[in-house]
């Protein structure tokens, strides 16, 4: 049995309190119990491709134009290097080496607050153009101070 709590309110919180205390003490086979932060959300998504693009479009890299998925493959180096985590690395099937990638669908909101956050310093850097939707994304989070 799985169960998840969405803490959204006191109710919800003395809900997931009232199951743990439920649950029984076991030495031999424990529960486990798991507390993460909120996922990223479909607004941060939505604005990230947005800024990929722009970067895409206006920034060439060593000579290359390269894709969206490539700039936010550089970006989520960068983030992983930012936190002192190394990017993971295989031995590709016929020889050379196959860096592996970070899934932003994977990401937890702060995480991923932090890599648009990494996006708009390097595009700003580079004077790249916020497209309108980029822009205003960005404007409107560091107003409010919340993250959508």
């Amino acid at each position: 049995m799985k169960q998840t709590y969405l803490l959204r309110n006191e109710a919800i919180r003395n809900n997931a309190i009232d199951a743990i205390l439920s649950l029984p003490i076991d030495d031999k086979s424990p529960h486990e119990v798991h507390i993460k932060e909120p996922k990223r959300t479909k607004a941060q998504n939505d604005r990230m491709w947005p800024m990929l693009q722009d970067v895409s479009r206006q920034v060439l890299w060593h000579g290359q134009r390269l894709s969206p998925e490539d700039w936010k493959d550089i970006f989520t180096a960068l983030w992983l290097k930012t936190k002192k985590l190394e990017q993971r690395s295989v031995p590709g099937i016929d020889g050379g080496v196959v860096l592996l990638g970070v899934r932003t669908s994977k990401m937890r909101k702060a995480s991923m607050t932090e890599l648009i956050e990494i996006m708009f310093w390097f595009g700003s850097e580079r004077n790249v153009r916020w497209s309108d939707d980029s822009r205003r994304e960005y404007e409107w989070s560091k107003r409010t101070g919340r993250v959508a």
